[in-house]
């Protein structure tokens, strides 16, 4: 068995297939012998797909028959436990849907299947997808393939795991406040927050409908760039990464201040002036820019996220109260908002919009840190850390993780983490790149410049 087809990418891997030189059930036994020798540990999947290795056998079948079309023949995904797949289970992480089994894939599940993709299993989540920190699932808390104490975020967290521990050679998140970016920045992942809409969520078990995104998580920016187009429709090319280039000297990035660099931990901020060097040596244009009332974005982000989570919730707290996890219930039950404040966060949500239009017409993509603090422990609320000036500071863990990430799913930005640099415990720092609607593209040449010159080692 060739374990070391676990680390290859998701473009190295369909050259293989496609050239007959791996099986694609040789592939998939050595993801699932990995699974078995490290699931329980890292609790990165709640259900393996039984079928897998029938479908990959089928797969291996059509291949010596001529077909085998697909921008993902073959290629076993993972996908988060909020994902609705037919035939498969779906808990939401939870106990009161532990045994439920959909009828119906969810329309990302289906682009998915039709681009060739296998579904080898589905991966762990916070549950209801609601926390950022990833270790508050009734299957248990999903863990750091770097350090099995430290979080691997939420709340895709079983997700970026698995893949970062090659379990999988990719994974489908959501993100209502940053559970695509936070858990892959955590882990060392690219992961993608598209423009909101441009992925649909029917299907996928809503957290906030009107700020749920679905989205790829993977190891690299092409891969990345490959499945965002398989989840946007487009089955068999992959435009992203055709059309990116190694030269982006005729491109200009935005730091956004305040806000955005405001009580950041030293060793994230020291990453963040890297990144910036690197940027300016690669030719890009680099700017400071002011980006005014971010922080009531935030507040109006968290209000819209309360009012419609207890939408969703409300009947199951009342038919089901003891099996919730109770920091997830006590979320729900602290989510009640008036409806007016509710209609008038929505209204907003067209003002923010026009503010960072405006301040981003003189640049494409604006670059930030991903998450202002070190991976925390399982289980820690509280963090102690010191921000840039050396101060010493006290934080709490939730906020601190979702600040930076939760403003660009009310704007409906694209947003694209890559990880950057480690910390000083060695776990992945992550750069965060946002751009304008519809213009993921940019993102992904930013990224892949930055991700040539081994920022992420």
């Amino acid at each position: 068995m060739d374990m070391s087809l676990s680390t290859k990418s998701i473009k190295e891997l369909s050259l293989l297939i496609k050239n007959r030189e791996i099986q694609v059930i040789e592939l998939m036994h050595a993801m699932l012998q990995k699974i078995n020798k490290m699931n329980d540990a890292l609790n990165a999947f709640i259900t393996i797909n039984p079928e897998a290795e029938a479908i990959a056998h089928e797969m291996d079948r059509q291949l010596a028959l001529g077909n085998g079309e697909g921008a993902l023949f073959g290629i076993p995904i993972g996908v988060k436990d909020m994902v609705y797949t037919r035939g498969m289970r779906t808990t939401m992480g939870s106990k009161i849907y532990e045994h439920f089994v959909p009828e119906k894939d969810a329309e990302v599940v289906k682009r998915l299947k039709y681009a060739g993709a296998i579904m080898i299993g589905k991966t762990n989540t916070h549950q209801f997808a609601y926390g950022p920190t990833g270790d508050r699932s009734y299957f248990g808390p999903m863990r750091h393939p770097y350090d099995t104490t430290k979080m691997a975020g939420g709340s895709s967290g079983g997700s970026a795991s698995s893949v970062t521990a090659g379990l999988c050679s990719g994974s489908i998140g959501t993100d209502t406040s940053g559970s695509i970016r936070i858990p892959s920045a955590f882990c060392g992942l690219v992961g993608m927050k598209a423009t909101n809409g441009s992925v649909p969520v029917d299907g996928v078990h809503p957290l906030s409908e009107t700020l749920d995104c679905v989205g790829p998580m993977t190891k690299n920016v092409a891969d990345n760039a490959i499945l965002l187009d398989v989840l946007k429709g487009n089955h068999v090319g992959n435009p992203f990464d055709s059309h990116m280039t190694d030269d982006i000297t005729d491109l200009t990035v935005g730091i956004p201040h305040p806000f955005f660099l405001d009580d950041i931990n030293e060793e994230v901020e020291a990453n963040f002036r890297k990144v910036k060097g690197l940027l300016r040596r690669a030719g890009v244009k680099v700017y400071d820019i002011h980006i005014p009332d971010v922080d009531k974005m935030l507040d109006a982000q968290k209000i819209i996220i309360a009012y419609e989570s207890y939408q969703v919730h409300e009947e199951n707290v009342n038919r089901f109260p003891d099996d919730w996890d109770p920091e997830v219930k006590e979320r729900i039950e602290k989510s009640v908002q008036t409806k007016e404040a509710y209609t008038e966060a929505l209204k907003r949500k067209y003002t923010f919009k026009e503010i960072f239009r405006t301040a981003m017409k003189d640049v494409d993509a604006l670059v930030t840190p991903t998450i202002s603090i070190p991976t925390p422990d399982i289980d820690q609320r509280v963090i102690h850390h010191s921000i840039g000036d050396g101060e010493k500071v006290t934080a709490d863990v939730r906020s601190s993780i979702t600040r930076l990430t939760a403003p660009t799913n009310i704007i409906g930005l694209p947003s694209l983490t890559l990880p950057t640099g480690l910390s000083n415990a060695g776990l992945p720092i992550g750069t965060q790149l946002i751009g304008k609607e519809n213009d993921e593209a940019v993102l992904y040449q930013i990224g892949r410049v930055l991700e040539m010159q081994g920022v992420g080692e």
